[in-house]
């Protein structure tokens, strides 16, 4: 900064931006309210049907989210500015005190341009015959100690508007097209976000092999402190850039070369490295800057091409980047993009003796997260897990090719009835890839990490949640739409199909994953079971949850549940969202009027027979596989049959119920719809004394049966049935009475049973045969 702009300084036109800014911020801030109480309000509870249903309404949701970052960026704004002008004006009133104290001294004080000035001591004529020798009124000290005043002051001005331009600049680039939530309450807030990136940046410029444990603990908790910063993030990223980023986490995570000397201490801060550099990373993709763009892009570009470094054995960008990104929330477009070509790459390599993957001589480990079973050599095993926690572009990489929201007039979609309709990423990734273990020697013999990554992604493209979504996140309710309903259609046409039950049992890492998608869908499903064939559905019974809802047909609602029930944990899973979902609509309709009654009799016949499919399938796949009443088949009926305890601890709000699996080392959760968007004391209700008897239940006794006929088997399954029934009709002995004379107890008997204990009339998928 030049002296005399500073000096001259008119601050005025600042402080009326100031002002401006402050008075739209208030503006801001009333239509913020307006737009998210009654814009969005009013559209989310409006009953609309077809485009309007999902382009409108997501239109006035961003509209109104927009709203709310042009307060955000607004008030931000406003800040800096006001604190970057009452910075200037105090170091303009230190400059003029300066400039005062060096006059009274008998010095001049003169800019010369470009930032620089100069300090002169004033002469006399008379001075010249001083017999000192002196010529000036003050010595060289005295010139030297007010110039190095003035520059000081001049720097620290300098510094204060360099940075809040850069600030203003990074919050202003953040959003290409609408406002950034990028939100600070002070300059300094700002500034020194910036300046802790760059100081973080310049420990991933050193070699890995020179940062010490200290710098990787520093390294670690500045990261994680600034996590969901948007000025760091950016500014961290940029300044290391793509390929220094790889690099460095390669030459951290895997310095020895298969070597057994590692430091303890060193390993557990390089694995919380991995998260902290991941969720950094991810968040320095949410901004549309000119430069974040061209880091994705050069991201991109190095996937394919190894990175020329003696650590872990010399990866790709794919192999480093795909294991960085398990962690964080990355920007959707750049995950599609990113996604598309790493599968491009791998079908080139896929099943081919030289592999660059899983083989003998990598020896890399870039995966401190369960690395037993994951060594994180698979690059495509670490993107699905990416896929898997950000749901947007989960939904976007698996979408129907013949289907978006906002290419068909209306929301009612055929169902998937051919490869055609298949999305390519999907179908390559469930039916065509070579999946190999990537497992230490300690590892679970046989594991495919990668198929698990892949039942992740697609829980959340299927639900809209994270596939380790805890309960407390469910509060947001249904995150279904019509685009993650295409999603689970073709789940369902690929894993129902014919080959259906090979895909199950060949790939049975995805079982619970395959699980918790029926789960979300239970409502949708009971919906296509409820009509005759595909006619006479009642949509009174089972209405939409959300706009679009799942097509898959009379015919693939059996399908897709009979090869689900073959699989222990799908069948346990399913079995018991349908239970929550029966009750849950038996609570929404009491047996106080006819039409309710007619509801309630809808419910438990439908529930029944998806039940059934569920239950007859378990039986028969337990037959084919160890024979019939075998030893091991009862063993596999007894464990089944302990579906009931999974309800333990469920949550429900929001429409949903939040059901934690147990036994689970990390967030997992069936997130299953329930008839009403609120539930009012839901300890008085049929589904509340059912998640508090499990609860109980659990607790007292966790162990299992050891063994379970067939027909003890089915035995439970009509009592617990029968249990609903008497549940539902407690207080009500006159709507009791009308029910037996309607006989709906063989009703209810006939949907369960109704199949036989061999291949069900159901005309569901036999079971698996080796």
């Amino acid at each position: 900064m030049d002296l005399d702009s500073l000096r001259y300084g008119n601050f005025s036109q600042l402080g009326e931006a100031i002002t401006d800014w402050e008075q739209m911020t208030k503006k801001l801030a009333d239509m913020k309210k307006d737009a998210e109480g009654e814009l969005k309000g009013k559209a989310d509870k409006a009953k609309w049907a077809g485009v309007n249903a999902t382009v409108s309404r997501e239109f006035i949701t961003k509209t109104a989210s927009e709203f709310a970052d042009a307060h955000t960026q607004a008030n931000t704004v406003a800040k800096i500015l006001k604190d970057t002008r009452e910075e200037l004006i105090g170091y303009r009133t230190q400059l003029n005190d300066a400039l005062d104290r060096a006059a009274k001294k008998h010095l001049t004080v003169a800019d010369t341009g470009d930032g620089s000035f100069t300090v002169v001591a004033n002469t006399r004529p008379d001075w010249a015959s001083d017999p000192s020798g002196q010529h000036g009124a003050v010595s060289q000290k005295e010139v030297d100690d007010a110039r190095d005043e003035i520059q000081r002051i001049l720097s620290k001005a300098t510094h204060s508007d360099s940075t809040a331009a850069k600030a203003l600049r990074l919050i202003v680039d953040q959003a290409k097209y609408g406002f950034s939530g990028a939100s600070y309450d002070s300059r300094d807030a700002a500034v020194k976000a910036i300046a802790d990136a760059d100081k973080m940046a310049k420990i991933l410029a050193k070699d890995p092999r020179d940062v010490t444990n200290t710098e990787l603990a520093s390294l670690n908790s500045t990261l994680a402190k600034y996590k969901n910063d948007p000025l760091f993030a950016e500014e961290f990223a940029t300044q290391v850039g793509p390929k220094r980023a790889l690099t460095f986490w390669a030459g951290i995570a895997d310095p020895y070369q298969g070597e057994f000397n590692h430091d303890p201490a060193r390993d557990k801060q390089a694995k919380q490295l991995q998260k902290n550099l991941g969720i950094t990373l991810g968040r320095a993709t949410l901004s549309d800057s000119d430069q974040m763009a061209g880091w994705k892009d050069q991201m991109i570009k190095l996937g394919p091409n190894q990175l020329g470094v003696d650590d872990a054995s010399n990866p790709t960008g794919y192999a480093v980047m795909s294991n960085l990104m398990r962690f964080g929330d990355y920007d959707d477009d750049f995950l599609y993009r990113y996604g598309d070509e790493l599968l491009a790459y791998d079908k080139q390599v896929n099943g081919r003796a030289t592999t660059p993957w899983v083989n003998n001589w990598n020896t890399g480990d870039l995966n401190l997260w369960g690395n037993k079973n994951d060594r994180g050599r698979d690059p495509v095993t670490g993107f699905l897990e990416a896929l898997g926690h950000n749901p947007g572009a989960s939904e976007k990489f698996f979408a129907r090719p013949d289907f978006s929201d906002t290419s068909m007039p209306a929301l009612e979609r055929d169902t998937v009835n051919a490869e055609s309709e298949v999305n390519e990423h999907l179908k390559y990734l469930t039916s065509e890839r070579l999946w190999l273990p990537d497992t230490a020697m300690d590892g679970k013999d046989g594991y495919v990490a990668g198929r698990d990554a892949l039942g992740h992604a697609l829980e959340a493209a299927t639900t809209g949640y994270s596939s380790d979504a805890e309960a407390k996140d469910t509060v947001a309710g249904d995150r279904r739409t019509a685009n993650t309903a295409a999603v689970f259609e073709q789940v369902a046409y690929l894993y129902g199909g014919e080959g259906g039950p090979k895909l199950l049992h060949t790939q049975p890492e995805l079982a619970d994953s395959l699980g918790k998608i029926g789960g979300a869908y239970i409502d949708d499903i009971d919906y296509e079971l409820s009509g005759v064939g595909d006619h006479g559905k009642d949509a009174g019974d089972f209405p939409a949850r959300y706009d679009g809802r799942a097509s898959i047909g009379n015919q693939g609602a059996i399908d897709f549940l009979s090869v689900l029930g073959q699989a222990e944990d799908s069948h346990k899973i399913v079995t018991a969202a349908q239970h929550m979902y029966t009750l849950s609509v038996l609570d929404a309709n009491p047996a106080t009027s006819e039409e309710n009654m007619n509801r309630a009799r809808d419910a438990m016949s439908t529930g029944a027979e998806a039940r059934g499919i569920l239950d007859h399938s378990r039986v028969q796949q337990a037959a084919a596989t160890y024979g019939a009443e075998s030893e091991e088949a009862n063993k596999e009926l007894a464990r089944s049959s302990d579906w009931k305890k999974l309800m333990a601890g469920a949550v429900v709000a929001g429409g949903v119920a939040a059901v934690p699996l147990p036994g689970s080392t990390a967030a997992a959760l069936v997130i299953a719809p329930v008839a009403a968007d609120q539930i009012v004391n839901a300890a008085n209700t049929l589904l509340g004394h059912e998640i508090d008897k499990a609860t109980e239940e659990a607790a007292a006794d966790p162990s299992v049966p050891s063994q379970m006929t067939s027909r003890k088997f089915f035995d439970q399954g009509t009592d617990g049935l029968g249990k609903i029934y008497t549940a539902y009709f407690e207080g009500y002995p006159k709507a009791a009475d009308k029910a037996d004379d309607q006989q709906w107890i063989d009703g209810l008997e006939g949907s369960y049973l109704g199949t036989g204990p061999n291949q069900n009339d159901y005309r569901g998928r036999p079971p698996f045969k080796d």
